[in-house]
């Protein structure tokens, strides 16, 4: 596998109109999850990746696997749950600027994973090992699962890309910060925001942010800038990549996932760190013009029409 993931995947329920959902009749049924959202991605570039989870056997557990496996993600280790449900959320659109996002996640499927479940996870032949500080977050047995993983690929010498992802209703500002720091430590290649240097660090200054995750153990490091492009900073090098022009923002849910994976498409396919990073802010640029999550993450000829600049046809996988 190019890259391996974890983290849980769940139901998005929409309202077909906006308003508050007291008023809505008519929703849309759509499965979105930080990490299979850019495994996703990879795999429409044409990189081979696989995912590891928990559903709950149940129908929204076997819609999000029949999902996730037909976008050319393999689910070999995602396991069924007999005992407990597969999460779902809720998204409120009270107006074109407003959104809200109501979590039914307590004791998912997802949740249940267990350093046990680890046992038989294959790293050795994967190229990526790709987190999100999310599924930690979502109890302690996560947490200990990840840390298990983490440190098989550490054992494996395979290369870790954690993207922090800090959500609010998961992450205090004292242990959840404590856990982040912990798996920046251990990761090769972090992708914070300006919001999580903030988080993290008490700074939304870019060239702080990196340092500071370099101080406690990040390779090297990857500042989300949004409209500003991305700040990328390595052992020998760094630099300012700019932003692709987005003429109208539809749905910003997700383009940090598809940053990450055009971030890795760029790195599997052998890109200089600056390309790399141009990639990485195309596939976001893309993300935010559709909306969904993962309906706007584009096919490897899409991102080079919208790019305008060859990116490698001749790499086959």
């Amino acid at each position: 596998m190019d890259v391996l993931s974890i983290g849980e995947t769940m139901v998005l329920f929409s309202p077909k109109t906006s308003g508050q959902l007291r008023y809505a009749n008519d929703f849309s049924a759509r499965i979105a999850g930080a990490e299979t959202n850019t495994l996703i991605g990879l795999a429409k570039l044409g990189h081979q990746t696989s995912w590891i989870s928990r559903v709950g056997d149940d129908e929204l557990g076997a819609k999000i696997v029949s999902a996730v496996r037909g976008e050319g993600v393999d689910t070999t280790y995602v396991k069924q749950d007999k005992e407990a449900s597969t999460g779902l959320f809720l998204k409120e659109k009270t107006n074109a600027q407003t959104s809200s996002i109501f979590y039914y996640r307590k004791d998912s499927a997802a949740s249940n994973m267990t350093s046990e479940d680890m046992e038989n996870i294959h790293v050795s032949n994967t190229k990526y090992l790709y987190l999100t500080g999310i599924t930690p977050a979502l109890s302690q047995s996560c947490e200990e699962a990840v840390f298990a993983l983490l440190h098989k690929a550490k054992q494996e010498k395979v290369t870790i890309v954690f993207d922090p992802n800090i959500r609010k209703k998961l992450h205090s500002k004292t242990s959840g910060a404590e856990q982040i720091k912990k798996i920046i430590g251990l990761s090769d290649i972090v992708l914070p925001g300006k919001s999580e240097g903030d988080f993290l660090f008490n700074t939304t200054e870019t060239a702080e942010i990196s340092q500071r995750c370099r101080e406690l153990g990040a390779g090297s490091v990857v500042v989300k800038l949004g409209e500003k492009g991305a700040y990328y900073e390595t052992k020998d090098k760094n630099g300012l990549v700019d932003a692709y022009a987005v003429p109208y923002v539809v749905d910003p849910v997700g383009a940090g996932d598809g940053f990450a994976a055009g971030l890795l498409s760029g790195l599997l396919d052998e890109l200089s760190w600056k390309d790399a990073v141009k990639r990485a802010c195309a596939m976001g640029a893309l993300v935010t013009q559709v909306d969904g999550d993962i309906e706007g993450l584009p096919t490897r000829k899409q991102l080079q029409e919208f790019m305008g600049a060859n990116l490698q046809d001749d790499v086959n996988r």
